[in-house]
């Protein structure tokens, strides 16, 4: 796929009346959506972070994503680089090319103006308010366990040639000023005092006991450590069920503008860490009845589902495509020890496993007690009852930290999940 970087030009803001002057040097764009004097724009972003608009012509639409000089969500007192865009760009294409069809096709990028333009996803609708809808998606477990098996496996020194990976952890290396953001908004601020820093009113004395728990602190440190200095793969970096589009048949990955490399469980136990999110808000929307209680398991199930299906693919890639410097068929097939090659995969996946229940745990005490807060729980009116949903996903979050090698299965994390519900 080649795409084309527009000539450059000073940065602005667009707005309805300027993206399409700006898109109208894009090669191509009108063959696909039709004329520029026939566009219809409208912005539609709500993120924390971007513009986003949808580009309308007679012949289809597109999505245009521009980077703001600062942080949307809280204003210019929070600047950021445009450079963010650039690194979004270079995942989008790279995680597309590992697991083909399920993130939105790049057909142009401006680094001048911080402007990605991309399919726009139609009837697809945001993960997050489908499980909010109470919306069963059938097929998306191993759509998303796919997608991890394939983009983590195949961005890593088991697949990659060295130099290939080396060049591309080069490249993302650069992404300082958004890991800087995770590395404090995610490991640190949720577990000390910072102005950034909300919880749900009736949840402070909460937050002051997370705050002097010594051990779930040094889990935390230990996370940051992990996080900071395991650079096994490319990762989407902020994997949450924002970050997912839906319709009940298909689902594709957006924005991953956090891309870094980092340690394999990092994405998946983000992603998971929102479903059991989810999974404790349902008790402050719904009434408790056979319904809610179908689909709070339907939630469970899925998450087990994501678990399973990663596992299988991170196996089946394993025994076919295992060419990179961690390949080690030398030390194990070229020997004639197939046993043994099962045995390393077992040990890499516990590995991710423990990895993934650490930065699950994490991500629920960030989301509660930190600075981005997540609707599930901010829709819930009853602020009594918002924070005895979030006590409990709190209550969760710390096992998930702390006894991650006590759990050796997704269905032991959903039977503790229950048991933690009904306190």
């Amino acid at each position: 796929m080649e795409v084309r970087v527009l000539d450059k030009r000073p940065y602005e803001p667009l707005d309805a009346g300027s993206l399409p002057r700006r898109l109208a040097a894009a090669p191509g764009l009108a063959h696909r959506i039709g004329p520029a004097e026939h566009w219809r724009v409208r912005e539609v972003g709500d993120g924390n972070l971007n513009l986003v608009f949808i580009v309308e012509g007679p012949l289809g639409a597109v999505i245009a994503k521009q980077a703001l000089p600062y942080a949307r969500c809280v204003g210019e007192s929070w600047p950021l680089s445009l450079e963010r865009s650039y690194f979004e760009y270079h995942a989008l294409v790279r995680l597309g090319q590992r697991d083909p069809g399920r993130l939105p096709q790049v057909h142009a990028f401006d680094q001048e103006q911080a402007l990605i333009v991309m399919d726009y996803l139609t009837p697809h609708v945001i993960l997050r308010k489908s499980l909010m809808a109470g919306e069963v998606l059938p097929h998306l477990d191993r759509q998303m366990g796919q997608y991890l098996a394939r983009t983590l496996f195949r961005g890593s020194d088991f697949a990659l040639k060295t130099a290939h990976r080396k060049r591309d952890l080069a490249l993302f290396a650069g992404n300082v000023e958004l890991c800087g953001i995770s590395e404090d908004l995610i490991f640190t601020d949720p577990f000390c005092v910072s102005q950034r820093n909300r919880v749900t009113p009736g949840l402070e004395e909460d937050a002051a006991a997370v705050r002097a728990d010594r051990e779930l602190k040094l889990a935390a440190a230990t996370l940051k450590r992990t996080f900071a200095t395991c650079a096994e793969t490319l990762l989407h970096g902020d994997f949450h069920s924002g970050s997912v589009m839906v319709t009940a048949q298909d689902s594709r990955v957006i924005d991953p503008e956090f891309a870094f490399y980092g340690p394999m469980g990092f994405d998946i136990g983000a992603f998971l860490g929102n479903l059991l999110m989810a999974y404790f808000a349902k008790a402050g929307h719904d009434a408790e009845d056979g319904a809610r209680e179908a689909y709070e398991d339907w939630i469970l199930q899925l998450m087990e589902g994501v678990w399973s299906a990663f596992e299988a693919e991170f196996a089946q890639l394993w025994r076919t495509e295992r060419t990179g410097m961690l390949g080690l068929a030398e030390l194990f097939e070229h020997g004639g020890d197939a046993e043994g090659a099962e045995a390393a995969l077992e040990a890499v996946l516990g590995d991710i496993w423990r990895d993934t229940l650490g930065f699950a745990g994490i991500e629920m005490h960030r989301r509660i007690l930190g600075l981005a807060h997540i609707p599930e729980f901010e829709t819930i009116a009853d602020l009594s009852l918002r924070a005895a949903c979030e006590r409990r996903a709190l209550a969760m979050g710390r096992r998930l930290m702390l006894q991650a090698d006590t759990f050796s299965d997704p269905r032991h994390i959903s039977r503790l999940a229950r048991s933690v519900r009904t306190v």
